[in-house]
């Protein structure tokens, strides 16, 4: 089971505010839509909600939605009810938020992108932080920061958890 995770964060890893994005990235929606095309999406319902009509489901990938909500069929995505629900039904499926989902779901995850936005906004959902248990293992641009059309500093990282280590006593 492949489980990966993408976002983008400004300074203090706000992801979001009053259910969307705090600022405009043009070449962190490109990237998005990179990464997902053809994969499956799990996002929670407020996500789901915060897309905009044109764009829900998000065309050319597999719609997750996971909710509490009993009863509740959004046109267009598969719901589900848990994060092990989830889990055992989709493989190779990309988190893409929010906040308590990427925090439900980071134990499972094995790669993660981040575009970091130099700047700083206000902000009430926040990425997870992310432990020793996970290595940067790629950053593009490796030294400084791109600059979006926009004028915004931005630098996407990925992330892999570290592998684990055993000690093996003789």
């Amino acid at each position: 089971m492949t489980l990966n995770m993408v976002w983008a964060q400004a300074r203090g890893r706000v992801i979001g505010r009053h259910g969307s994005l705090p600022w405009q990235l043009p070449e962190d929606l490109k990237l998005f839509r990179e990464l997902t095309m053809g994969s499956t999406v799990v996002m929670g319902r407020p996500t789901w909600e915060s897309l905009p009509g044109r764009f829900r489901p998000l065309p050319g990938r597999r719609n997750v939605v996971l909710t509490a909500r009993v009863g509740w069929e959004p046109v267009g995505a598969e719901v589900v009810h848990s994060p092990e629900q989830a889990l055992a039904r989709y493989s190779g499926c990309w988190v893409i938020g929010g906040a308590a989902v990427y925090a439900a779901m980071l134990e499972h995850a094995v790669r993660i992108v981040c575009t970091d936005i130099d700047e700083t906004f206000d902000g009430d959902a926040f990425a997870p932080e992310l432990d020793g248990r996970w290595r940067r293992v790629r950053r593009t641009p490796e030294d400084g920061w791109s600059v979006s059309a926009g004028g915004l500093r931005y630098a996407v990282s990925e992330y892999a958890r570290a592998p684990v280590r055993s000690c093996a006593h003789t």
